[in-house]
């Protein structure tokens, strides 16, 4: 009798069990179901993996990108909840002559202070779109595209959304400067 219930539960478990449907990176959020997998067929991500250095109005910026599978997006209540492969962005920002390290986020887990991939490019050479939550207070939140130069370089185009906050506007924080490089086609380099 026991097997039998056993053979019963098992059979049950088995036709409610649904095999998680896998889509292309790019495919739009709303044309999946919940708990979709927009995964990285074409390999975009990889070539972007790794430490890259560049200098810009008199600092040094550090890039840290790491890629992810199956990252869980999920925006709350009544939004789709989907999976997808993406890479993540951690940086350090030091000022050249003093050697003053002006920002760092590579031990940072707030999951509001993230650059993380959206999308990649077909027609702009795979270039991958990506979207900064901005710091405390969203200071500096906007888009970054990188695109791939060859083995050893990438291009960084940074436009952050105007904020308009003043020092006492931002509760625990009176530091509303944005350290990273805003700039269009900021060339670096893989270390």
């Amino acid at each position: 009798m026991k097997k039998i219930l056993s053979l019963f539960a098992l059979a049950i478990s088995l036709i409610h069990c649904k095999a998680q449907q896998v889509y292309p990176l790019n495919t739009y959020y709303e044309d999946a179901p919940d708990y979709a997998y927009m995964k990285d067929l074409n390999n975009y991500l990889p070539p972007y993996v790794g430490t890259y250095k560049a200098t810009y109005q008199g600092n040094e910026i550090i890039l840290y990108i790491t890629k992810e599978d199956k990252y869980l997006k999920d925006y709350g209540p009544g939004d789709r909840k989907y999976y997808k492969d993406v890479l993540h962005v951690k940086y350090i920002v030091k000022n050249i002559s003093t050697g003053a390290l002006l920002q760092d986020t590579q031990n940072v887990s707030d999951p509001d202070n993230k650059i993380t991939s959206v999308m990649t490019n077909d027609n702009d050479n795979n270039s991958v779109s990506l979207y900064y939550k901005g710091t405390t207070c969203g200071i500096g939140w906007g888009s970054i595209t990188l695109k791939k130069i060859n083995n050893t370089q990438i291009s960084w185009s940074y436009y952050p959304n105007d904020s308009l906050f003043s020092g006492g506007d931002c509760p625990g924080s009176q530091n509303i400067k944005v350290y990273l490089p805003v700039a269009k086609d900021l060339v670096f380099t893989k270390q």
